[in-house]
């Protein structure tokens, strides 16, 4: 039994992450629009009727510009926080909406979703566990700060999409203004290359056997850099880099399997940056 886990699109221009069982699938966000979802599922053999709900993270735009008609096409539940729909000013038809809570686990099909609130300037903003068969994948992005709910259930994961938004350096001396610099690291903003690298070191499982580094900044990191700093220390765990511009492949998650790329519609994966 294994999990199938992608990212359809990672970064401030759209953000969009599958994990499926091979019948049933959850996708956390839906930041492309509604055909650009699909075609990059289909282009990996994925079928949009798997999917049996859609997660939403919280209300920027990058995380829910597709929503509304994916969801109303394709008569997709929708899980999102009261806060986060109202702040969303999103149309969605009402019999579609799901609530949740904070670390209450909720079933759905095959799968087990446990949300844990964040730190990030949202409304109400979650990450998510989506557990199924004993198997636990992780989309951890929008981070302003590791707090110890992110520690623990880092901790659990088999595999794991966590951002590594940017380079210190690279901010402190890039074009941004002074005001947006302090609002990514400030602690509702956004991850840093070294926070995230001090996490994976300090608080992996030994069965963490994939990381995808995500939310990469088109302006303050370099996939090359980012890669490389955690590919260097990543012992056993295969380390990838989400896209920006492109989907993942495929990529098989199982309990205690030696970590493998899955790419279904290409036979070796193509460089994405």
């Amino acid at each position: 039994m294994s999990l199938w886990v992608t990212s359809l699109n990672s970064g401030s221009n759209g953000n969009c992450y599958y994990i499926g069982d091979g019948k049933e699938a959850v996708l956390v966000d839906a930041g492309l629009s509604c055909r650009e979802t699909v075609k990059r599922m289909q282009r990996l053999g994925l079928d949009i009727g798997q999917v049996k709900a859609i997660f939403i993270s919280h209300e920027h735009g990058d995380h829910i510009r597709g929503l509304e008609t994916l969801s109303s096409r394709y008569r997709l539940p929708v899980y999102i926080t009261p806060d986060t729909l109202r702040h969303s000013r999103l149309r969605l038809d009402e019999q579609l909406i799901c609530a949740f809570t904070d670390r209450q686990p909720l079933s759905l099909g095959n799968f087990v979703i446990t949300p844990f609130i964040k730190h990030h300037d949202a409304a109400e903003p979650y990450s998510f566990l989506i557990e199924s068969k004993e198997i636990r994948v992780g989309v951890f992005t929008d981070i302003g700060q590791v707090c110890d709910q992110l520690r623990f259930f880092f901790g659990q994961c088999h595999a794991a999409f966590l951002e590594a938004n940017y380079d210190e350096d690279m901010l402190q001396k890039g074009r941004y203004p002074w005001h947006l610099k302090n609002r990514i690291r400030g602690g509702k903003g956004h991850l840093s290359n070294t926070q995230a690298l001090d996490l994976f070191l300090t608080h992996r499982s030994d069965y963490l056997s994939h990381l995808f580094l995500s939310h990469l900044s088109a302006d303050n990191n370099d996939p090359d850099l980012v890669r490389s700093l955690f590919r260097s220390q990543s012992g056993h765990t295969h380390i990838e880099v989400a896209s920006r511009y492109q989907e993942l492949p495929l990529y098989a998650i199982a309990a205690g399997n030696p970590p493998q790329p899955a790419t279904i519609t290409a036979t070796e994966q193509l460089r994405l940056f």
